[in-house]
């Protein structure tokens, strides 16, 4: 006997709380972003700092990355329909796809701009970047790691690897708002070339977030199980419902950040098909009250006799 339940959102997490909270957080970032962004291209030009200007960028990838997110959040959160019965939870996977993949153009760019100033001519010809650019540096690295924590506190709290990906786009760009004060007070203390070294330096942080981001999204496209620990304590959970005789099998499946789980347990084979349902039933109903992640269960029932036993 198979007890299957329906694809509906966990009720400890509804999907239109999940929607509303995560496009606040992002509306949060590209509101943050674009005034960011703005600050430091200004104060890049204005204070003749290359490393400033490609701090800029990077904070304006960030608004497209936070627009991306919406996208992928507001898709997910679609209810079950004929052509996707299982729910769309991996369009969420597919917004940190597409993040990643600007945050390392984006990195590439800011790459190769470092590189040509660094070998199209020597030191004495980069222009010293003024103290506004200093500034500028300080003010990124406070409010963005800022609005790391922030993203990242509701990244955890809804489980959401878009969202997760956009706070750590935020921390990579404090991390490079790090390398461009470091690159800017180097180059005012008589080493210009240290500006661009300094944007070479944003480079490798964006380049290594983009590959984080893009490989924690790929995880969750590929169907892989839970963790043991996590199969383990569902194996007690159904385990422990009464009428249950021991558990055969389990099998786990991550889909985007639901969870499907197929389960056979025993029973006494001498029961009547009513009592064996609500058997099902039960496992069924624990698992998914312990375990709000679930989204998908199948159990089966394998009749024993009392001699098996």
């Amino acid at each position: 006997m198979e007890n299957q339940t329906r694809p509906t959102p966990s009720p400890a997490l509804p999907q239109e709380a999940f929607e509303r909270t995560a496009v606040r957080v992002s509306m949060v970032s590209i509101v943050g972003n674009t005034v960011l962004s703005l600050l430091k291209l200004l104060a890049g030009v204005l204070a003749n700092s290359g490393a400033m200007v490609s701090d800029a960028v990077h904070s304006a990838s960030d608004v497209f990355s936070s627009i991306i997110v919406i996208i992928g959040v507001k898709i997910s959160a679609r209810d079950s329909d004929r052509d996707h019965p299982y729910g769309h939870e991996r369009f969420e996977c597919v917004a940190a796809i597409v993040l990643a993949v600007t945050l390392f153009i984006t990195g590439l760019f800011i790459g190769h701009a470092a590189l040509e100033k660094i070998t199209s001519g020597s030191a004495s010809q980069i222009a010293v970047p003024g103290l506004l650019a200093l500034a500028a540096a300080v003010v990124s690295i406070v409010t963005k790691e800022a609005m790391y924590w922030y993203t990242r506190h509701y990244a955890k709290k809804l489980d959401s690897g878009a969202l997760m990906a956009d706070a750590w786009h935020h921390r990579s760009d404090a991390l490079s708002s790090v390398g461009a004060l470091i690159g800017i007070a180097g180059a005012r203390l008589g080493h210009p070339v240290l500006d661009p070294v300094a944007s070479l330096v944003i480079c490798v942080f964006i380049l290594k977030a983009a590959y984080d981001i893009f490989r924690d999204a790929i995880e969750k496209m590929v169907d892989h199980s839970c963790s043991e620990e996590t199969e383990q304590a569902m194996l007690r959970c159904a385990g422990a419902q009464p009428g249950v005789l021991g558990v055969d099998m389990i099998q786990t499946r991550v889909f985007g950040n639901k969870i499907y789980v197929d389960i056979e347990i025993r029973a006494d084979g001498q029961l009547p098909l009513e009592q064996s349902h609500a058997i099902a039933e039960r496992v069924h109903t624990a698992i998914e009250a312990e375990f709000p992640k679930v989204k998908h269960i199948m159990v089966h029932v394998n009749p024993v006799t009392a001699a098996a036993e």
